[in-house]
């Protein structure tokens, strides 16, 4: 059936204006020889609009040409035909252009990477959060709801999730026709962008479009200031592709266009750019579009596009990536490393192991870049390197200059007085006056505010306030866009992008002080930090910064000992823990068996059990081999071991659950009778005695309940008498809550000086020694360095 209403095709607009001019009419005068009313139809058939059929013959005939060869087809003929074609268009182009795709997309080589690896190989599906974190609308106190480092249960790992919902990346690029993936330095935009051009080309994705991959750095600054389907023509013209059939397939909206790396446009270039964009966007308006940038890097509104952000890595993408790597890292592997034994190679569960008992480290990793330099890190020693400050502070390099080094992109410096050693020392003025304040998340005015404070003192700044004002608020949004070290969180909120960087740059600013007054003052206001727990990162790192850390040390130490210096009973505690330690006879160091007992005295009176016994920390910081033996219990075997057993015997007596068979109770008692037999035999005849006036719960276990029942608490007084005459153990010290909490920050700080004194610092043999034999004493005893 005939159609009631025919148009122009775009040929057959262009014979007819031709035909219009020859004539010489106007509008109105070929609406009078066509017998209509007004130009509406005349206007209608020159742009293209249907019209009806015999105006449109009539028009056709008065200007002398073939109607047939003016319409525009018939739509179900059209449609049929051009889909077969566009189809085979799109297949052909895709075939020809996959070479070229897999040869710039196909494989990634960053930081210190001896040779290239495969793409696919190494790619870990990204997550996407819709809702770009520094745009909500939050409070400090929501965030710290989430990220608390004084909570009890703190995680670190917790910064990474002040996110809502997440969605893979590949769900986004389909529900989204155009798309915009904001992310911070290092989060792998580009390798996600190279993924979706891979996997488009394998058909995996996309298998009805042509990816097109341009790095928006080399359009900016191509020859002649191409247009983008002149650019696009250029690229694949080597690929045997002509200018046509991208023109043709840019029409039919058959392009999947990928424009990497925004942020790296010069800014001379950035406009034109932009611009270039939104009007290439908005003309082929029904192709897919995925545009990426660094968060805060350019002031631009691509109102057509939907924005997201790049989510951190999770666990699981953290494990996924690391088993990849070292994966392909075996595979890489010459013939005599292949051979090696299983227990020698470096594996990625051995990687995730360490990961997980070093926090610090662990919370880079969400970052794929910063894993990725842990993974270079950790596969040369299969292990990361004891200083944990240089790691830090390659990983800080790697951010402010080596990333943006290696791939040969020059950012525009906003403010040309910042060196990266500048920037370095801006950072830690920051991240010292917000910690000290307990400031993890502060406003962008108070950044500001540190900001102008330092660069006004720099050469030439400007003096003014408004242009300080307009200089510290540049300066944030590019520590921010180029480096990624100070993020948005939300709305006008910033933070450190990790917290192990904001201790780091505080424990630089402390420690890297060239005015030696000043560097005394800054070491004697950290140590009164030294009972707060979200401090022990900043010792650990000043530790290793400082050349020698003798004198930071000392301060420790004797912080240490004012903690419990003015409590006479305290003090009267330490003295006990001296004097049992050295009754007992162990080929161990001094220190780790007063730690024993300190742990054993504290651990188990009533009601005080801030220190875990079964994880006796400080025990395996001064003595490993002590440690092991307490672990795996063959302690018992020993002199105090015997202590050990009484003291679990007592402790179980007074929680004895007699709902339960008393097993655990009965077997420590029945063990300590006999090892005090074999090691001091009147103790063991005077707990024999305490035995036999046990009925034996194996023979009946309702009688020995009720007996227990009128008679535990004076057996029990009974032991604990025993106990106290033969071995010195299982006082009842009758600490206040306030001396509780003393010995709680005691033995905690005395296990932090330890942990720097085994850290990668530097500190002198005589200043060593001293510390570890006067620690635990009590101030009598450690004079020495007071």
């Amino acid at each position: 059936m005939a159609r009631q209403s025919l148009w122009a095709s775009e040929q057959g607009i262009k014979e007819a204006k031709k035909a219009f001019s020859r004539m010489g009419w106007t509008q109105q005068q070929l609406a009078e020889e066509v017998n209509c009313k007004s130009r509406q139809p005349i206007w209608k058939f020159f742009k293209g609009k249907p019209i009806e059929r015999h105006i449109f013959t009539e028009i056709c005939f008065q200007l002398d040409l073939n109607w047939e060869e003016i319409a525009a087809p018939e739509p179900s003929d059209l449609n049929r035909n051009h889909s077969t074609n566009i189809d085979t268009l799109v297949q052909e182009i895709r075939d020809k252009v996959r070479p070229s795709i897999q040869q710039k997309c196909g494989t990634m080589r960053v930081l210190d990477m001896t040779q290239p690896i495969s793409l696919t190989d190494i790619y870990t599906n990204v997550n996407i959060l819709e809702q770009i974190a520094g745009r909500r609308r939050l409070t400090i106190a929501q965030l710290l709801q989430v990220f608390d480092p004084e909570s009890q249960n703190f995680d670190r790992f917790g910064l990474s999730r002040i996110t809502k919902e997440r969605v893979p990346g590949l769900k986004a690029v389909e529900s989204y026709p155009k798309l915009m993936v904001l992310g911070k330095p290092g989060s792998g935009k580009t390798t996600f962008l190279k993924y979706l051009a891979i996997q488009c080309c394998l058909s995996n994705f996309f298998k009805n479009l042509v990816p097109i991959f341009i790095t928006l750095r080399e359009f900016a600054e191509a020859k002649n200031q191409l247009n983008y389907p002149e650019f696009i023509a250029d690229i694949l013209s080597h690929c045997g592709v002509t200018a046509t059939q991208i023109f043709e397939l840019l029409k039919q909206g058959k392009t999947l266009i990928l424009l990497d790396g925004l942020d790296e446009v010069r800014d001379e270039d950035a406009n034109r750019v932009i611009k270039q964009t939104q009007e290439f966007s908005d003309l082929y308006y029904n192709n897919h579009f995925v545009i990426t940038c660094r968060i805060a890097a350019r002031e631009y509104t691509f109102e057509k596009f939907t924005e997201v952000e790049v989510a951190d890595f999770n666990q699981q993408q953290i494990k996924a990536f690391a088993t990849k790597w070292f994966q392909i890292k075996e595979n890489l592997s010459s013939t005599f490393a292949a051979v090696e034994e299983a227990s020698e190679r470096i594996t990625a569960d051995r990687f995730m192991e360490q990961l997980q008992s070093n926090p610090s480290i662990r919370e880079l990793a969400t970052n794929p870049l910063l894993l990725t330099l842990l993974c270079l890190e950790f596969e040369d020693a299969g292990d990361f390197p004891c200083d944990r400050a240089e790691l830090y502070k390659r990983g800080i390099a790697t951010l402010l200059r080596k990333w943006d080094a290696k791939r040969g992109i020059v950012r525009d410096r906003v403010y040309q007085k910042l060196s990266v050693q500048r920037k370095k020392d801006l950072l830690s003025q920051i991240a010292l006056n917000t910690f000290e304040r307990k400031d993890y998340f502060f406003k962008q005015q108070i950044a500001e505010a540190y900001i102008a404070d330092f660069i006004r003192n720099l050469p030439d700044a400007q003096g003014d306030t408004e242009s300080l004002h307009l200089d510290s608020e540049a300066v944030l949004k590019s520590l921010e866009a180029q480096h990624g070290i100070l993020v948005e969180r939300a709305r006008g909120i910033y933070s450190f992008s990790h917290l192990t960087f904001h201790e780091y740059f505080t424990a630089r600013k402390i420690a890297t002080s060239s005015d030696p007054p000043a560097l005394e003052k800054s070491l004697q206001n950290l140590v009164c930090h030294i009972t707060d727990k979200y401090w022990r990162e900043v010792f650990l790192l000043a530790a290793g910064m400082l050349q020698p850390a003798d004198y930071l040390l000392q301060l420790m130490k004797k912080q240490v000992d004012r903690l419990v210096a003015a409590d006479q009973k305290l003090q009267e505690f330490l003295i006990w823990v001296r004097e049992k330690s050295l009754s007992v006879a162990v080929p161990y160091k001094p220190a780790a068996v007063r730690a024993f007992y300190f742990n054993l005295a504290y651990d188990r009176h009533p009601q005080m059990n801030p220190i875990d016994y079964r994880d006796p920390e400080l025990i395996r910081a001064l003595d490993p081999s002590l440690f092991i033996l307490v672990i795996l219990g063959n302690i018992r075997a020993l002199d105090v071991g015997l202590d050990d057993l009484l003291a679990l015997t007592c402790d179980r007596s007074r929680n004895l659950d007699l709902a339960h068979y008393p097993y655990p109770f009965k077997g420590a008692f029945f063990l300590a009778c006999d090892r005090a037999l074999s090691l001091e035999p009147k103790l063991g005849e005077a707990l024999q005695e305490l035995k036999n006036l046990l009925p034996n719960p194996d023979a009946d276990l309702w009688i020995f309940k009720q007996w227990w029942e009128v008679n535990s608490q004076a057996w029990i007084e009974q032991l604990k008498a025993v106990i106290v005459k033969h071995r010195n153990i299982c006082h009842d010290w009758q600490f206040s809550k306030q001396q509780k909490r003393l010995l709680h920050d005691y033995y905690n700080a005395n296990k932090l000086l330890v942990e720097c004194l085994n850290s990668d610092c530097y500190v002198s043999r005589k200043v060593r020694q001293e510390i570890e034999d006067t620690l635990l004493l009590p101030i009598a005893d450690g004079q020495t360095i007071r």
